[in-house]
């Protein structure tokens, strides 16, 4: 079932950049946004009363979907679109798969858990064969006000977005599932980028095309719906560390997608990088010999 969950947030969210790509036009991006995760809130709900599973959630309950609602609906994705103005997509993605050891990092600091050695080095490893994969672009790439700032933008929106793996953690050790989080989450995410646009005075124009309302329909329910709550759901069951791993793995789907549709040729460093995330995913996964003391053996 965790291999069925973690293949299908790769493969969902490895293809949700094209959609964004053709996304960008005449709407905003935070009103795409808001469309975005309105929907989708819209749609969890919906499934949630109809089969009779929206869970009951108390004050605290709310306040931490809220905190994630900003967190992973809303700061997250308004930086990494405005990170992606200014820097290569390559170099978001590269920045994006930090997401592995900040989770263990923060899983550390704020809920004491242990940071295991395979998940260290399967994140470095990971780490390395992105930089292969993407060197060309971080090579060529000319330092600038611009590219410090989006640099930034994406840092921030990484540790926004390991932040609401820890909120979504917090909220499963209290028996609430991802469904019912993530549809009080998105919800919360769609209101506060509404209000954002109506301080800044930022028009809700609507692009009534089917290039549109087709990315937009892809992004919310099989991007936002299946993908967040298959996500989420690792977070609960691997742990945030371990789950986190997907994010070093769809931007390897992106790049094989981009072969077809972008003319990416393959080389290499690109190759090698290939391979050395792979195995860093095995090491992630690989579980720890128990070790049996010699009292054990002898009892």
């Amino acid at each position: 079932m965790n291999l069925s969950l973690y293949l299908l947030t790769v493969l969902i969210w490895g293809t949700t950049w094209i959609a964004l790509k053709l996304q960008l036009g005449e709407v905003a991006i935070p009103v795409s946004i808001a469309y975005r995760f309105a929907l989708a809130a819209l749609v969890l709900f919906a499934i949630l009363l109809l089969s009779g599973r929206l869970q009951p959630m108390n004050r605290r309950g709310q306040l931490i979907c809220l905190a994630q609602g900003l967190c992973l609906f809303c700061i997250n994705f308004m930086c990494f679109y405005t990170a992606s103005q200014w820097i290569p997509s390559g170099l978001v993605a590269v920045i994006f798969s930090t997401a592995t050891l900040w989770n263990a990092l923060n899983a550390r600091i704020f809920m004491g858990r242990r940071i295991a050695a395979n998940v260290l080095a399967g994140g470095a490893l990971g780490m390395l064969g992105l930089g292969l994969l993407f060197w060309p672009q971080l090579a060529g790439h000319e330092a600038s006000r611009e590219s410090l700032i989006g640099l930034g933008l994406a840092l921030i929106g990484t540790l926004c977005f390991s932040a609401g793996n820890l909120l979504s953690s917090l909220q499963q050790q209290a028996g609430l599932r991802p469904l019912t989080t993530n549809a009080w989450g998105m919800l919360y995410g769609a209101l506060l980028l509404v209000g954002y646009c109506l301080v800044s005075g930022i028009p809700f124009t609507f692009e009534n095309s089917p290039r549109y309302i087709g990315t937009l329909l892809y992004l919310a329910i099989p991007g936002s719906v299946i993908g967040f709550t298959a996500y989420l759901t690792l977070v609960g069951r691997l742990g945030p560390e371990r789950a986190a791993y997907c994010t070093v793995l769809f931007p390897v789907v992106a790049l094989n997608i981009s072969v077809f549709v972008e003319g990416y040729q393959w080389t290499a460093p690109a190759l090698l990088g290939l391979l050395l995330v792979m195995l860093g995913n095995v090491l992630v996964f690989r579980k720890p010999r128990s070790v049996v003391s010699p009292q054990a053996d002898r009892a």
